[in-house]
């Protein structure tokens, strides 16, 4: 597969933020979690640095590369957040806009293959919230970053799901609206982040209390997130069998205490062969497990340790 690399110059002819500026450090939280999000394992039916997963189109290559493509749209969202006055839904047009053009950068780059497309979306979004939560602290709790997003996307789902039945669907997010009435990312975004909310995060601030290592608490966070996502990656490969599935492997595991416990990460293992087998990939859930480290990171959390302190 060939890539298509932008050279180092034009990165930074695409920014022209101050070094000092705060959407360095928000844009940079995002793109931590889309680094240790790609780089974890295990995950299910997902690309690791060990497996391909349920994938024949892509590599931990690939989403190294399309992370380096969409790394300025984290810090130009959190930049246009930053500058922008007045109500927040005013700010949606000019999000919107520069994710185009990453997505293009993103799509050209990886010779078409839909990467992250998903994160795209909700971490642009989160990233202009938090430039706007950045003008009043430095620090903002989760859920005022929710609440701004929530603000800033208000209506997207009338406007471009339920808004679009007069014509044939177009997008994937169309055409699964049409056939399950799933909201996706979208419905994710406009009621606030409630899988983060109430799965990720917890899960994450469960792993550091128990003083698990960071990818131990990463794989943990990511089944707790696939307990509850309304994953359209899954609903495009398998439809809503396939969902059910996920979920309630993930709720079983959960049950087993995660990732935490011996049991859950050896079922969490085994897991994997049975998602390859059925051609399934949580990728909506890994979207957000990148977001959950996001948010974190910016409403003051720390990370846990990479390796054990008894190694």
């Amino acid at each position: 597969m060939k890539y298509a690399l932008r050279r180092p110059l034009d990165w930074f002819s695409d920014m022209a933020l101050s070094p000092h500026s705060s959407a360095w450090s928000i844009g940079s939280a995002f793109l931590t979690g889309a680094l240790l999000e790609i780089s974890t394992h295990p995950k299910p039916g997902l690309v690791t640095p060990l497996s391909n997963g349920a994938h024949r189109d892509m590599t931990l290559q690939t989403f190294m590369v399309s992370s380096a493509v969409i790394a300025p749209c984290l810090y130009q969202c959190a930049e246009a957040g930053l500058g922008h006055s007045g109500p927040a839904l005013g700010l949606l047009p000019q999000v919107r806009e520069i994710g185009a053009l990453y997505e293009a950068r993103l799509l050209a780059a990886t010779g078409g293959i839909n990467t992250q497309r998903g994160l795209l979306f909700s971490a642009g979004v989160l990233s202009a919230a938090a430039g706007i939560a950045a003008r009043k602290a430095p620090i903002a709790g989760a859920g005022e970053l929710f609440a701004i997003a929530a603000a800033m996307v208000s209506g997207i789902c009338d406007r471009e799901l339920r808004g679009t039945l007069d014509r044939e669907p177009v997008t994937a997010g169309e055409k699964l609206f049409r056939q399950y009435g799933v909201l996706g990312i979208r419905g994710e975004a406009e009621a606030g982040f409630p899988t983060v909310a109430t799965l990720g995060l917890p899960a994450l601030t469960e792993a550091r209390a128990a003083g698990a290592t960071l990818p131990i608490a990463l794989s943990h966070t990511l089944l707790a997130l696939m307990s509850g996502t309304e994953d359209t990656t899954v609903l495009w490969r398998g439809g809503l069998e396939a969902l059910e599935f996920v979920r309630n492997s993930a709720r079983e595991i959960m049950a087993m205490g995660g990732a935490l416990t011996g049991t859950g990460l050896a079922a969490i293992h085994a897991l994997d062969a049975r998602f390859i087998a059925r051609n399934i990939s949580p990728g909506g859930a890994a979207d957000l497990l990148a977001v959950t480290i996001g948010v974190d990171t910016l409403s003051g959390g720390s990370l846990p340790p990479i390796l054990s302190s008894n190694l």
